[in-house]
């Protein structure tokens, strides 16, 4: 579905000039591996190319790229995210978020999709990876090696789109493969990351939309929720000067956010516009300044 031209009711100056005094720090990083725009869904085949008419060809790689890793896919198993991969809501979710980011901030964002493989020349490119379907990733030995090592030397990740506690366990043995020494730790309403662009009152929960049309609450009903609730969970990693490498977003699908934001005006009024996209806009300027 073809965006809708909404306007975010948030502070959008405030927005564009705090990525504008982090935006020198993106240009160190450059993203390669852009699918090229005659490939991008016809819906978004104007918003991207109004991205791309906007940089200066001479320093279009110096540009901050939205990159979402490839994961090996654990097996078909309903309790670590069904059939649920790396590309889950993707190509919209990504093209969105690109697109939104480009409307309401100076941030210079390279347009096209980015998928990248979990490998140190990759990873080494950009400086903010994504990860979707947590609950189901299984790294490789090499992987573990690769990320340990690009989380370590300026890398941040940001984990999102499962739920319950069977998946959190199961993510969790993942995290530990890659910093046995270390703990996610969690992080409540009084961190700086919700407050530093956008003002939240409470902690983001974005259900997918399905569940959203289906049941009408804040979370996805579907999965096992045990000892942590169904309600939302955030986690850092930090490293040994505590500047917080990883973001954790368990109980909740930001990339469902971003994917549907025109498909549904309810959907879009209560979790994309007030969430979604403030939250995205939060992180990059915590974790780009800090």
């Amino acid at each position: 579905m073809k965006l809708k031209q909404y306007t975010l009711r948030a502070a959008v100056v405030l927005a564009a000039l705090a990525i504008a005094l982090v935006s020198v720090k993106a240009q160190f990083f450059r993203g390669r591996r852009s699918r090229s725009l005659d490939q991008i869904p016809y819906e978004h085949k104007a918003e991207q190319e109004q991205m791309e008419k906007s940089l200066n060809p001479e320093f279009r790689e110096d540009t901050f790229t939205f990159a979402r890793l490839i994961f090996t896919e654990a097996d078909a198993n309903r309790d670590f995210g069904g059939f649920r991969t790396w590309d889950d809501d993707s190509p919209h979710a990504d093209l969105n978020a690109i697109y939104r980011l480009y409307l309401v901030t100076s941030l210079k964002v390279r347009p096209g999709l980015n998928f990248i493989n979990i490998t140190t020349k990759e990873l080494a490119n950009n400086p903010f990876v994504y990860l979707a379907a947590s609950g189901r990733v299984v790294f490789t030995d090499d992987q573990v090696a690769d990320l340990r090592n690009y989380l370590l030397n300026g890398g941040f990740l940001m984990a999102d789109d499962f739920w319950g506690d069977v998946q959190w366990e199961h993510f969790h043995e993942q995290l530990k493969r890659i910093f046995p020494e270390r703990e996610p730790v969690e992080i409540g309403l009084e961190h700086r990351i919700f407050h530093t662009v956008y003002d939240f009152k409470k902690e983001p929960q974005i259900p997918s939309v399905g569940s959203f049309q289906s049941y009408g609450e804040s979370y996805d009903p579907g999965w096992p929720y045990g000892e942590k609730g169904h309600e939302p969970h955030y986690y850092a990693i930090y490293d040994d000067k505590q500047r917080m490498i990883a973001l954790i977003c368990h109980n909740n699908h930001y990339g469902d956010g971003w994917e549907h934001e025109g498909d549904d005006t309810r959907y879009f009024d209560r979790f994309s516009e007030p969430m979604g996209y403030p939250m995205l806009l939060n992180i990059l300027v915590y974790t780009m300044s800090h």
